[in-house]
C-alpha cells in the first residue's frame, strides 16, 4: 500500500471508531499530518498536528519535560512517549501518533545512528506505547518517507486494523 492509501485507510478507521487524531512530529516536519490532510474530508477526524522540531517546541507545545530531554535526548523512547501523551493532553484527539528521529545526512552517533526513529502511539484510556526502527543511512527523503509509512501503519494497528 502507498502512503496515500495507508492515510486513507487510517482516516476511514478513525471515522468507523469515532476517533479524533493528532500527530506530534519532529524529524518528519509535518509529513504525517500532511499525508492525512491531503485527503478530502480528513477534517472529520483530524484535530491537529504539532510540529515540534526543536526541544523548546517539544516542551512548550507538548509538555515534554526538560529533565527527559536532558537525560535521554530528543531521539529517545522516553521523549516520544511524552510527545504522544502530550499530543492527547493538548488536543481533542483520542489517538496520537508521535515521531522523533535522525533523518540525516548528519547528526547521528554510535548510540543514535542516522536512520533511527522512535514512534509513540497514544490511544485514550490505554498505556502509551513506543517502538523504534532503524531505517539505515539511506538518505533523508527515504528515512522521512518510511517514517510516515510506519506511523500510519502503527495508527491502523492501534485501531485493530491490518
Amino acid at each position: 500500500m502507498s502512503n496515500a492509501e495507508l492515510a486513507n485507510a487510517l482516516l476511514q478507521a478513525c471515522q468507523q471508531h469515532a476517533i479524533m487524531l493528532a500527530t506530534a512530529e519532529s524529524c518528519t516536519g509535518g509529513l504525517v499530518i500532511a499525508a492525512l490532510t491531503d485527503i478530502a474530508g480528513s477534517s472529520a477526524v483530524v484535530d491537529r498536528g504539532f510540529i515540534t522540531y526543536s526541544n523548546e517546541a517539544k516542551m512548550d507545545m507538548l509538555g515534554v519535560s526538560a529533565a527527559t530531554l536532558d537525560a535521554h535526548g530528543a531521539v529517545s523512547r522516553e521523549t516520544v512517549l511524552e510527545m504522544a501523551a502530550g499530543a492527547l493532553a493538548h488536543s481533542r484527539a483520542t489517538l496520537s501518533l508521535a515521531v522523533t528521529g535522525i533523518a540525516g545526512p548528519s547528526g547521528g552517533s554510535a548510540e543514535k545512528p542516522i536512520g533511527l526513529v522512535w514512534f509513540g502511539i497514544a490511544l485514550a484510556g490505554q498505556p502509551v506505547v513506543a517502538e523504534h526502527r532503524l531505517f539505515g543511512h539511506k538518505g533523508r527523503e527515504f528515512i522521512r518517507h518510511e517514517t510516515v509509512r510506519h506511523a500510519l501503519q502503527l495508527g491502523l494497528r492501534a485501531l485493530g486494523e491490518s
